[in-house]
């Protein structure tokens, strides 16, 4: 845990808010949406903090740091690792691609806007852990196995398929 009590404090009080407003403790450094499918990645501990932690010595919002930073109470900057397209979908975001209009010419009628995007549905999976056996169903496998602490890489999908027969 960080070395500085105060931040500590501020931490555990948003923990503790944002279990209440929507139920699971959303990462206090980050913004909840209320959508459980959305936020799961941020629940804390979120799936950044291993490998930020590994890479930086300390998590995104520098909540938890490795014994190195504690001891020097030096917390580091640690760049947001949350993929933008989970951000843009969670905040419902326009997506990065370029808006092109068509050029109009004189006399043509106007034509209606274009309708919006529909959203991309969150296609969710069955995952499994290799070394333990831990299942979870969500987009992607975590980063590290919350039992285990087995890499995201020993994740292997479940596929299931049921057949109806009349």
């Amino acid at each position: 845990m960080t070395p500085q009590a105060d931040l500590l404090q501020m931490f555990l009080e948003g923990l503790k808010t944002n279990e209440e407003r929507y139920g699971y403790p959303v990462c206090p450094c980050r913004l909840g949406t209320g959508n459980l499918d959305l936020d799961r990645d941020i629940i804390c501990p979120c799936d950044y903090r291993d490998p930020d932690v590994a890479q930086y010595g300390a998590c995104y919002c520098r909540l938890y740091v490795n014994k190195a930073v504690f001891e020097s109470q030096n917390l580091p900057e640690v760049p947001e690792r949350r993929p933008s397209e989970k951000i843009a979908r969670a905040y419902d975001l326009p997506s990065a691609e370029p808006k092109t209009n068509p050029p109009q010419t004189q006399g043509a009628p106007e034509q209606p806007p274009p309708q919006a995007p529909v959203k991309p549905a969150v296609k969710k999976k069955l995952w499994y852990c290799k070394q333990c056996g831990y299942v979870v169903y969500r987009e992607d496998p975590p980063y590290v196995c919350p039992i285990c602490k087995a890499k995201r890489e020993l994740f292997g999908e479940i596929e299931v398929n049921v057949n109806l027969k009349g």
